[in-house]
C-alpha cells in the first residue's frame, strides 16, 4: 500500500517546517518544499547523521544513495553536487559544509548488528521504520541511507575502514531542496568503529541563509 503524505497538496500555501531535534538513536523527521534549505547541525561531538528521503508526492521515489554515486561518478559529497532520486532526478544540491567528510558507502545499522558488536539500543533501520510509521507513510522499501559527518576510507584493495569521527558541537551541512520532500534523519546510535561517541542532531529549514542566524 503506498500512502501519499497526510495533508499534501501540490499547490498549497508554502509552509516553513519548525526545527526538530533528534536524539542519539532516535529518527525524527521534517517536511522540505522545493527552494527550501535543510541544514542539518551535529549537537555534540562525534554526530552522525543517517539521512532518507521521500518524495512527499510519491513515495515510491526516494532519495538514492546508489543513484547520487552513479550520477556524480564518485563516493564522495563535495560542494555544488547533486543528491538524486531512484529515478536519477536532483533531490538536493549540497552547499555550505563545515565538515566535509560523510560516507556514501554503509548501509543503515539494525539492533541486530549493534547486539553482535556489543552495544544496546535500537539501529537506524528500526528507528526510521518507527518515524515512518509514526507520520503514517507505507514506502515500497526503507533505501540505504547517505550518512552524513561519517568518516570512512576506501583503500585501494576495496576495503571500506571506518576512521575516527573528528565531528563536533556546531558543525552542519546545508542543502538547497529542488523536490518536495518527506526527510527522515536518525541519529546514529553507535556501534561503528570509530564513531563511538552518539550525539543529538539538529534539523531546521529557512528560505535563504540569513533565515538560520536568527535561530
Amino acid at each position: 500500500m503506498l500512502l501519499m503524505r497526510e495533508g499534501y497538496e501540490e499547490n498549497a500555501p508554502r509552509t516553513l517546517a519548525d526545527a526538530v531535534t533528534v536524539e542519539p538513536g532516535c529518527a525524527g523527521s521534517v517536511r522540505v518544499l522545493r527552494g527550501q534549505l535543510l541544514r542539518i547541525t551535529a549537537l555534540g561531538e562525534g554526530a552522525v547523521a543517517s539521512l532518507f528521503g521521500f518524495s512527499l508526492a510519491d513515495p515510491r521515489v526516494w532519495l538514492s544513495v546508489h543513484h547520487t554515486r552513479v550520477f556524480s561518478n564518485s563516493y564522495l559529497l563535495g560542494s555544488g553536487m547533486r543528491l538524486v532520486n531512484n529515478r536519477r532526478r536532483p533531490v538536493m544540491v549540497l552547499g555550505k559544509d563545515s565538515v566535509k567528510r560523510h560516507d556514501l558507502l554503509l548501509p543503515a545499522s539494525t539492533t541486530a548488528f549493534l547486539a553482535e558488536k556489543g552495544y544496546q539500543g535500537e539501529g537506524c533501520l528500526e528507528a526510521v521504520s518507527g518515524e515512518l510509521a509514526r507520520l503514517g507513510m507505507a514506502v515500497p522499501k526503507l533505501p540505504d541511507p547517505i550518512n552524513l559527518f561519517m568518516h570512512v576510507r576506501l583503500t585501494r584493495a576495496g576495503d571500506i575502514l571506518p576512521e575516527p569521527n573528528l565531528t563536533r558541537a556546531g558543525d552542519s551541512i546545508t542543502c538547497r531542496v529542488v523536490m518536495d520532500t518527506q526527510f527522515i534523519v536518525s541519529a546514529c546510535n553507535t556501534g561503528i568503529e570509530g564513531n563511538d561517541r552518539p550525539a543529538p542532531l539538529r534539523l531546521s529549514v529557512a528560505e535563504n541563509l540569513h533565515d538560520f542566524n536568527a535561530e
